[in-house]
């Protein structure tokens, strides 16, 4: 996969990310993708783990948004990294603010490892 389409498949995930969108995160990832993150001793496999952990990231706010991206594309390696900016509105109306950087492997069009390193408190947890 060439750099733009790197790009364009962080993009892809972010945007459902944010539009809670959870067929369309999935789509991103390999059956058996494993989702860590390395700040918190978080790790989970496969899409429903990941699903679930999106379902209680949504449930526990009112939106979340990423944006404010910087990236290192490794085609040849079919890896890429993302720096971006987090905000995640709590449901009182609170905005929470991070810095967050990803790391993203991709085999065959999809994400198939994805390593976050994580500002602050912990908001991608296993499913209650």
């Amino acid at each position: 996969m060439i750099r733009d389409g790197q790009i364009a498949l962080v993009q892809r995930y972010f945007s459902a990310v944010d539009g809670e969108d959870l067929e369309q995160v999935l789509a991103t990832l390999t059956e058996d993708c494993r989702f860590s993150v390395e700040t918190h001793g978080v790790a989970l496999t496969g899409h429903a783990e990941i699903g679930g952990m999106m379902r209680q990231l949504w449930s526990c706010h009112k939106a979340v948004l990423h944006d404010s991206f910087h990236y290192v594309c490794d085609p040849e390696g079919g890896a890429i990294a993302a720096r971006f900016r987090v905000v995640n509105t709590l449901h009182d109306g609170t905005l929470v603010q991070k810095s967050n950087c990803n790391f993203f492997t991709i085999k065959n069009g999809r994400f198939d490892t994805v390593a976050v390193y994580m500002a602050g408190e912990n908001t991608l947890t296993r499913e209650a």
